[in-house]
């Protein structure tokens, strides 16, 4: 099988996504080339070939040229799957691809299993199993859900591609998003609720560790999803991605979207009455027990 994957640059900047793609293409065991619209002067550490068009000429958002040199790609590589990142790029390209090749379009892919795809469903509360029934079929990735377990490495076969800038799109640049409630990435410290906190009440005991910790407290998405703490507190991929020395995941199961937020801290200590939880294979010490019991004996332990 013959994959063509879709790397990303944006502002100046190739992003870490690419790595995923390039793990995800090990994952399924399959052949690889890619493309980017971007810069000689950041390439991604990867060891296959790299169809190269210079962002600067084409620009870097521009749907109908970019388009274009992909499809011309995949005139010659032929290739089973194109892969992109579940990102506003790869959202907006993903649909035009596919009605171009004719092909079937997975969305937020977040694991391969016996060589086919899985997906969420249900609000991400359930997954499913796909297997596109088309000649070539079109793929984004959730982001995190392929994160490599090593550094990437590699110099990649350059090939160029040349095209005209047109389109009837004028990109004039990005704006970052109005910031609102706390800004968890910028925290050392998280402590983080999750259904097994059991009522809303409860979640007074996780602020209040936090507070010892002289930290910030935040939450998973059925926590945010039931309105008991407000969306600036959700961690994952559809909430913040986290990076602090220290997480604390108290009655949080593990689901690989919380995961991708908060896999990237450097100490994780989960407290669950689930030995067999996924957030065990990510925590560096498991607690089995109570949170309802042991946080705030830790807590008055930390404040004393």
């Amino acid at each position: 099988m013959k994959v063509l994957l879709v790397a990303e640059y944006r502002d100046g900047k190739l992003l870490g996504s690419s790595s995923e793609l390039i793990h995800f293409a090990q994952t399924l065991g399959a052949e690889s080339a890619m493309v980017l619209i971007g810069s000689e002067s950041a390439l991604p550490a990867y060891s296959g070939t790299l169809y190269l068009a210079d962002a600067a000429r084409v620009g870097e958002f521009n749907p109908g040229v970019h388009k274009q040199l992909i499809l011309d790609v995949v005139a010659k590589e032929q290739p089973q799957m194109v892969v992109l990142p579940h990102s506003s790029y790869g959202w907006d390209l993903a649909p035009r691809l596919a009605i171009a090749l004719k092909a079937a379009q997975v969305s937020e892919v977040m694991e391969v299993k016996d060589g086919q795809l899985v997906v969420g469903a249900c609000n991400a509360k359930l997954r499913r199993t796909l297997k596109p029934n088309t000649a070539v079929s079109v793929v984004t990735l959730q982001a995190g859900a392929f994160t490599p377990t090593a550094e990437p490495s590699g110099t990649p076969e350059i090939v160029r591609l040349e095209a005209n800038a047109g389109g009837d799109i004028a990109f004039q640049g990005y704006e970052a998003a109005e910031a609102t409630g706390v800004d968890l990435s910028k925290a050392e410290v998280i402590v983080s609720a999750g259904r097994g906190i059991g009522k809303p009440e409860n979640l007074a005991i996780i602020e209040a560790l936090a507070k010892a910790l002289k930290g910030e407290y935040g939450a998973s998405r059925p926590v945010v999803d039931s309105d008991w703490a407000d969306h600036s507190r959700q961690v994952g991929t559809t909430g913040q991605t986290v990076s602090p020395k220290l997480y604390v995941a108290c009655g949080i199961s593990g689901a690989i979207q919380h995961l991708a937020g908060m896999k990237k801290s450097e100490f994780v200590i989960a407290i669950n009455t689930d030995k067999e939880a996924p957030i065990s294979e990510v925590a560096d010490v498991l607690a089995v027990a109570d949170l309802k019991q042991l946080v705030p004996i830790l807590t008055e332990k930390l404040s004393a």
